[in-house]
């Protein structure tokens, strides 16, 4: 009896947070597709001269080009927009979110539209490997992968370990010589380091490598499956490349994508 009532209760949930969420079609009636992202993640999402811009704003606005709908951009902070995707605010996130099997247990993701890994950033004479981490002052964004793996790696304490809203908080810390070591993206790593030649940074090591993906409400397949396709379009027509080397100079898709 307790069981069946857990899975009663299970659909029940599963259910309101499905019902929250726009299918497809619902969607490409009303013209227009509800994307979140933080806003403060350059060069992946950030304001310039007061407009959302950056790779994944690039990509997103792409596949709703491709799905023939238009985008109404919302932003939120890092840590709230899985909980605001669940409850409906957006029809789905884009991120720079790493697939995790925690993750996956709420919500669903689309193709990986990146690869990349936590990387090492600090100071010229600072840690660069992961074996000089212990002891150090480590600094993260909260609510990311690159938290979780920090305080994976043998010898780092929970003490050593700085917790920011955002990723460039971290680094002005880290500049200041608040911190000793900053654990980002790689591609943000790499973007900061060369668009900052006064700071004396340089990066070390990846800390561990992840698939980043577009966020999607739990059982929402319609939308998941669009994204997939347009996705998929983008990337055999030259789009993909294109926006990834206005941006990076290469082309970061995962291998096999």
């Amino acid at each position: 009896m307790k069981l069946k009532f857990a899975s009663i209760l299970m659909l029940a949930v599963l259910g309101a947070v499905f019902a929250a969420s726009r299918d497809f079609l619902t969607i490409h009636q009303a013209g227009t597709i509800v994307v979140g992202t933080d806003g403060a993640f350059p060069p992946f999402s950030f304001k310039q001269s007061g407009q959302l811009v950056g790779f994944e704003v690039d990509l997103a606005n792409a596949i709703a080009k491709s799905l023939d709908v238009k985008t109404q951009w919302r932003t939120a902070p890092f840590t709230e927009l899985l909980s605001d995707l669940k409850q409906g605010k957006f029809d789905f996130v884009i991120a720079s979110h790493g697939i995790t099997p925690e993750r996956q247990k709420t919500i669903d993701f689309a193709t990986p539209h990146y690869c990349t890994g936590g990387m090492i950033v600090s100071k010229s004479d600072g840690p660069k490997t992961i074996l000089e981490l212990p002891g150090t002052r480590i600094g993260v964004q909260v609510g990311t992968t690159y938290l979780q793996n920090a305080l994976k790696i043998p010898g780092v304490l929970k003490s050593d370990v700085k917790g920011y809203a955002k990723d460039s908080d971290a680094l002005r810390d880290l500049i200041a010589g608040k911190i000793d070591v900053w654990i980002t993206d790689k591609f943000v790593a790499l973007d900061v380091i060369k668009n900052n030649p006064k700071a004396d940074l340089e990066h070390g090591d990846l800390v561990f490598t992840e698939r980043i993906a577009i966020a999607v409400a739990k059982g929402n397949n319609t939308v998941t499956g669009s994204i997939n396709s347009a996705l998929i379009g983008l990337m055999n027509d030259g789009t993909y490349e294109k926006i990834s080397n206005r941006w990076f100079g290469e082309d970061i898709r995962c291998e096999g994508n």
